[in-house]
């Protein structure tokens, strides 16, 4: 796995985590005001990962979805919709298991 910080579609940096063959696995849920702020918040997902609640969710459009909180602040967000709860739930414990060993920030 690897985190990309860089500027999201509207140009605001974000984060966003790539497993190996490319996929995007997580993201940040939300834009910063600097890169600065958009690394630190990807350094402290990668540091704390581990120990964050994942949740899993039915989206709008009935699909299922992880997100992860420390405390009350969401830290992270799946990177992709899944069409069951257990596959989403596969996902969020491989993120949470593999994240605070991927490459970068």
């Amino acid at each position: 796995m690897r985190f990309l910080v860089t500027n999201d579609q509207a140009g605001k940096p974000s984060w966003w985590l790539y497993a190996s063959n490319g996929q995007m696995v997580a993201w940040a849920g939300e834009s910063f005001a600097s890169m600065t702020n958009a690394n630190r918040a990807a350094t402290s997902f990668k540091l704390y990962a581990f120990s964050s609640r994942f949740e899993i969710y039915q989206d709008t459009g009935n699909h299922w979805r992880w997100r992860a909180w420390r405390s009350s602040d969401r830290v992270a967000s799946s990177g992709e919709s899944f069409s069951s709860a257990a596959s989403a739930s596969t996902a969020a414990e491989n993120v949470r298991l593999n994240a605070g060993s991927a490459d970068g920030p």
